[in-house]
């Protein structure tokens, strides 16, 4: 099982390394079969030290003024989610957000430029912070708003909204009392197999840098959407 867990962990880094994004949509969905006690908590452990050594690999290109209004957005959309998972059904809540999210992904193909404005930027940290409060899947609406920039910038930006949402997600847990230490040894025993995956991401980003940017941006974000139907699907 530990095995399983460290591979499916490792390809997860591995794309979101490469794209800046996705490792969550990956594991989040196979931990929870192969061990439900990996998922939220040790995860988020897991892609918090990922996002904090992308920044450090690539520490110029952030848009820190974006980061700064999708996390405005994120804490609304994260109230939003809680209620929503509280009061509506799952299935319904998460269909809305993948339908969000794969409608903004076809229209990207077709003739949808998005551009990281101040608006855009709140409503798409809304949609995540519903989105990662529920499924614990967020990247996508933030990273299709910076699908024409260049894979450092795509990545570092997401990576810098990453660790700080996971941040204030890790205070909020610690407070509540919700991380104890049989979740930080889950998570240690991943670390290992994240490592492996981020370091692999080093060939793959100088792939997506020629030219692959976009393509593989919409293709990973239009991926969790079918993620998240799958999971309302199932709930």
């Amino acid at each position: 099982m530990v095995l399983l867990a460290g591979l499916v962990v490792a390809v997860g880094a591995l794309v979101q390394g490469a794209v800046g994004f996705g490792m969550a949509l990956v594991a989040t969905p196979l931990l929870a079969i192969i061990d439900p006690a990996l998922v939220p908590v040790p995860l988020l452990l897991v892609t918090t030290a990922h996002a904090v050594l992308a920044l450090l690999r690539e520490p110029r290109g952030a848009d820190w003024r974006g980061v700064g209004w999708a996390l405005l957005g994120r804490l609304p959309g994260t109230a939003l989610g809680v209620l929503a998972v509280a009061l509506l059904p799952t299935r319904a809540f998460l269909a809305v957000v993948a339908g969000v999210v794969l409608v903004c992904a076809a229209l990207s193909v077709v003739t949808w430029r998005p551009r990281p404005t101040v608006p855009a930027l709140l409503v798409a940290g809304v949609v995540s912070g519903a989105g990662g409060t529920a499924a614990a899947i967020g990247g996508p609406p933030v990273a299709l708003l910076y699908q024409d920039r260049d894979g450092p910038r795509v990545r570092t930006t997401m990576a810098a909204y990453f660790t700080a949402g996971s941040a204030v997600s890790i205070t909020g847990l610690l407070v509540g009392g919700q991380i104890d230490t049989d979740h930080l040894l889950a998570g240690a025993a991943l670390l290992p197999a994240m490592a492996a995956g981020f370091l692999a991401s080093g060939p793959a980003r100088r792939l997506v840098d020629r030219g692959w940017v976009r393509p593989a941006v919409i293709g990973v974000s239009a991926a969790g959407a079918v993620v998240l139907l799958a999971q309302a699907a199932l709930a």
